[in-house]
């Protein structure tokens, strides 16, 4: 195949990345990771980190240039072979090993490379004076010319015993826009460059080659093995459909395809926006083992068994009693016999005892409602929880987080369980302050003003009845008794009639009024309940629910954008 059939077919197959779907990519890592937060693997998350700061940094880069870094072990030709290629000895080449210590650069074209080789730090710079070049871009010996734009590196041996230069070859590998892996038959096999190199780089076989140097030592059975052993092995490691090229630098076999190859990268002038996308592919990959496939689905509403246990470390129970005592207490004062009511005023209010509000939501002048003023009193003086009461609260939070944690990865699962949280101090606070400004009595019922009314008409008539009386024993007392005869009901008289009436009317109506205030008792403690019950549901709502979904929320949100940075 002529050389103007290679590039031909090199710039013509390249799969062109727009910097707009790179960017939305980038965009949607770096959301992942603000979503995961410290949810995420710390190691992973801080490469997901610099992929996004290298992405924004890269593509700032004016002049679109490509970078193609020439990488290989030690004695491999790697230096001979980036002579061949510039044209000229610019690498030191040597029989001492390592004899490449710091990166060089050789540049084409005329357009501004400096702002690139800082970001890069490569001190060592040539540029490259490139020959005339035909219609073709192939100049009279066959090498392809348009190169412009390009910048080739020569790595140090990442093999070298020197560290120094490992870690440069470790810095540049994850800064460059194609990586040239050059072997040679001796050292193609060898583990460095697959498991510690080839292996970790599987997502960016779109800009890698592999060059199979100094094929001129061997026969040509023998170069046709090595080839394709060297393509197995590309295979394991997760790098398919990766040219292997045969070159020998001594003779210049097969530079002038490996030319060609890189002139297809730098002509699609695409090579760096491919490499930063397979980073974001390769991060987004990462991160996404440590998410899992979709989230539990919680309510907005605490469920039945958290409520309950909520209810009982808040004191409800005891509220609850209270209420209904005062209700009792309300009704006789209301109902009970007007001679007797006193003695119910002897006795504490059950509500104020416990500092707890008495009012209904009615505002005054200055637009304060009751609930206001018992919410600045502060707590009221219902007990603490008891251990029991805990320990139900602890079992309900760890059941909606267990069951709101069901499939996630062990950092998530752990999240969850420490938003729903155990009975914290605020959590008690909060519970207080619902039942401090949830009202706890209602309008008073229409009965009460009827029986008070007539337990005052029949306490007059009984009192009516006594006078009455009295005035006949002065009048007997005074032998006047036969000028005032009283009239009678039968042989009752009457001032006995309403004395008797009086006192047996209030009786019984006051038996009736604390039979039926029980009933009504225990239907405020149903209305009183239903409303604490919604307080403490607000409460658990906002508290232990609502952090748990939020976890979910992050979740679902670190997934999605991870899916969408894979693509």
């Amino acid at each position: 195949m002529s050389a103007r059939d290679l590039l031909r077919r090199a710039t013509g197959s390249q799969q062109a990345v727009s910097r707009e779907d790179l960017e939305a990519r980038a965009a949607s890592l770096e959301e992942a990771l603000r979503a995961g937060g410290e949810r995420l693997d710390p190691d992973a998350a801080g490469r997901g980190r610099a992929v996004v700061a290298k992405v924004g940094e890269r593509t700032g880069l004016a002049g679109g240039r490509t970078v193609v870094a020439l990488a290989g072990a030690t004695g491999s030709g790697k230096s001979s072979l980036f002579n061949a290629l510039v044209g000229s000895d610019v690498a030191r080449v040597g029989a001492r090993r390592p004899t490449t210590s710091t990166a060089t650069a050789a540049v084409w074209g005329t357009g501004p490379a400096g702002p690139l080789l800082d970001w890069l730090r490569v001190g060592r710079r040539h540029e490259v004076a490139e020959p005339t070049a035909g219609g073709d871009g192939v100049d009279a010996s066959g090498g392809a010319t348009d190169l412009d734009g390009l910048v080739l590196l020569d790595l140090p041996d990442f093999d070298s015993r020197v560290s120094s230069h490992r870690e440069e070859v470790d810095r540049l590998l994850q800064l460059v826009d194609v990586f040239v892996w050059v072997t040679d038959p001796q050292k193609y096999a060898d583990a460095v460059i697959h498991e510690d190199y080839l292996a970790r780089l599987s997502d960016h076989g779109a800009t890698m080659l592999a060059v199979l140097n100094q094929a001129d030592r061997l026969s040509p059975e023998g170069v046709a093995a090595c080839q394709q052993d060297l393509r197995r092995l590309l295979s394991r490691d997760g790098v398919d459909d990766v040219e292997v090229i045969l070159t020998s630098a001594s003779t210049g076999a097969g530079v002038v395809e490996l030319r060609h190859r890189i002139a297809r990268s730098v002509q699609g002038h695409n090579a760096a926006e491919q490499r930063l996308l397979a980073d974001v592919r390769g991060s987004a990959r990462e991160l996404r083992a440590g998410v899992a496939e979709s989230e539990p689905s919680v309510g907005e509403d605490a469920d039945d068994e958290l409520v309950e246990a909520l209810s009982r470390a808040a004191g409800i129970p005891i509220v609850l009693d209270a209420v209904q005592r005062d209700y009792r207490n309300e009704a006789w004062s209301s109902t009970g016999w007007p001679f007797t009511r006193w003695v119910r005023a002897l006795r504490p209010d059950p509500l104020k005892r416990l500092r707890l509000p008495t009012g209904d939501d009615r505002r005054g002048e200055a637009g304060v409602t009751v609930r206001d003023v018992r919410s600045a009193l502060g707590r009221s003086s219902l007990p603490p929880p008891t251990p029991a009461a805990r320990s139900a609260v602890s079992l309900a939070v760890r059941t909606l987080g267990d069951r709101a944690s069901e499939g996630l990865p062990p950092r998530w699962a752990d999240a969850v369980i420490e938003a729903a949280g155990p009975l914290d101090a605020d959590l008690g606070d909060e519970l207080d302050q619902a039942v401090v400004t949830t009202p706890l009595r209602a309008r008073r019922p229409a009965w009460w003003g009827v029986c008070n009314l007539l337990q005052w008409l029949f306490a007059l008539t009984a009192v009516a009845g006594l006078v009455w009386l009295v005035v006949l024993a002065v009048l007997g007392w005074l032998q006047m008794d036969t000028l005032f005869e009283p009239p009678r009901l039968g042989p009752v008289p009457w001032p006995v009639v309403l004395l008797g009436g009086g006192l047996v009317a209030g009786l019984l109506l006051a038996v009736l009024g604390r039979a039926v205030a029980r009933v009504g008792a225990r239907r405020r403690r149903r209305v009183v309940a239903r409303r604490l019950r919604e307080s403490v549901e607000r409460v658990a709502g906002g508290h232990i629910v609502a952090p748990v979904r939020q976890v979910l929320a992050d979740h679902r949100r670190t997934r999605e954008a991870l899916d969408g940075a894979r693509g």
